[in-house]
């Protein structure tokens, strides 16, 4: 754990400047749209180092697919995602404050940075990823940002469970949803607030954390600091980011970033604990990632020696932790099983690896497809949905044996 005069001296010294880019992307998807190819560059940001931009306003920023060869994503390379232009600036620490009120609130409270410190604190190894992520591998293309594979990572984080956090207000028996807002607010009036909800079940969860460091250091200013909740299993759109506003509420949230945006159709996708105050007849809210899985290395377009080479990758899915990996050479008509590493946490990325022996000079189509120990398996075709969301079909890398 952190000592608190730690995380404060070294916390929020980065100040979101302009975005300097360099080098032209090599080897993106060929099925990535052809103006999102026109747009993609490497870039450095604050507290980053060579991401992948997609958008600056407001700044999307994928992790480089070579970077999931490991379980756990660097500080310095995990993705950044936003929905309003106007990033915060860092917040003294000593200003910060946490405020928690609401219908179902029996004392609101506002508690300080030193009240948050003083809360017992836990620590989850977890996959934040963006329910869009993929998105651009859609085809026909939807609209969105057009994320490769990078808007997603693992770390480990760090801070009290979120019904700790709460006890602070004292909820009342009959509430149905938590509701939570972060600093970075609409530069426009008329732009909607980005504003979430989590059923209470899944807020009492044991897993869901008030994250207040990432990997053993201070959260990057772009992956929400001071504070961001943390909600293992669910789609990164829960995980707010800045967080500094807490309602806990007997109805459920009716903002447009839960009414109208990040909804699928009912009945679509499997979940274990359905988010039923939110749920409409025809669509539900995006709530639990599916099982998916990725080859890092090689990375689409390279080149391999017939004496053989390694293929590497990590799988993840909602909770249930995963059980199998397959690979293929031939685009999916034939399967290998791979090699996993040890589990990590049911949350983590599962490392998997392959060693392809000797091979004939050739094109080679490799993909992965992995298995959750609740038996679901990768899909073998989209499943079409409006926001191009939950994207696990498996991923065809081309390369040459040569």
């Amino acid at each position: 754990m952190m000592h608190r005069r730690a995380m404060i001296a070294g916390a929020g010294s980065a100040v979101l400047g302009p975005f300097p880019a360099f080098a032209e992307i090599k080897g993106l998807p060929p099925a990535l749209p052809e103006g999102t190819k026109e747009v993609a560059r490497y870039a450095n940001l604050p507290e980053k180092k060579r991401l992948i931009c997609l958008a600056d306003r407001p700044p999307n920023y994928a992790t480089p697919v070579d970077v999931y060869t490991e379980a756990v994503t660097p500080n310095d390379r995990f993705f950044v995602r936003y929905h309003i232009d106007a990033v915060p600036q860092p917040v003294s620490l000593n200003d910060w404050t946490l405020t928690i009120g609401g219908d179902a609130a029996e004392r609101p409270a506002r508690l300080s940075w030193g009240d948050l410190l003083d809360l017992p604190r836990t620590e989850v190894l977890a996959v934040c990823q963006c329910a869009g992520n993929r998105r651009g591998l859609v085809v026909p293309h939807v609209a969105g940002v057009e994320w490769t594979d990078g808007a997603m990572g693992c770390a480990t984080w760090l801070g009290p469970r979120l019904r700790d956090v709460l006890k602070a207000a004292r909820v009342k028996p009959e509430a149905v949803e938590i509701w939570f807002s972060g600093a970075d607010t609409p530069p426009l009036a008329g732009t909607p607030q980005f504003r979430k909800s989590l059923p209470i079940e899944k807020a009492m969860d044991d897993n869901t954390i008030v994250a207040i460091a990432m990997n053993g250091a201070p959260l990057p200013l772009l992956n929400g600091y001071p504070a961001r909740l943390v909600v293992p299993g669910w789609v990164g759109t829960y995980w707010m980011k800045h967080l500094n506003t807490i309602e806990i509420s007997t109805t459920p949230l009716t903002s447009f970033w839960m009414k109208s945006a990040y909804r699928v159709p009912a009945g679509m996708f499997p979940v274990t604990l359905p988010f039923k105050s939110q749920a409409a007849e025809t669509t539900v809210s995006i709530t639990e990632m599916v099982v998916n899985s990725i080859i890092a290395d090689p990375v689409e377009g390279s080149e391999g020696e017939r004496s053989g080479f390694r293929i590497q990758g990590v799988a993840w899915d909602r909770g249930n932790g995963i059980k199998r990996v397959e690979v293929s050479l031939d685009g999916g008509a034939t399967w290998r099983d791979a090699l996993l590493d040890r589990p990590l946490g049911p949350y983590a990325f599962r490392r998997f690896s392959l060693d392809t022996g000797f091979l004939r000079r050739g094109e080679y189509r490799l993909a992965s497809r992995a298995t959750s120990n609740a038996d679901e398996r990768q899909a073998d075709a989209m499943k079409v949905n409006p926001g191009g969301y939950h994207n696990n079909v498996p991923r065809v890398i081309t390369m040459t044996v040569t």
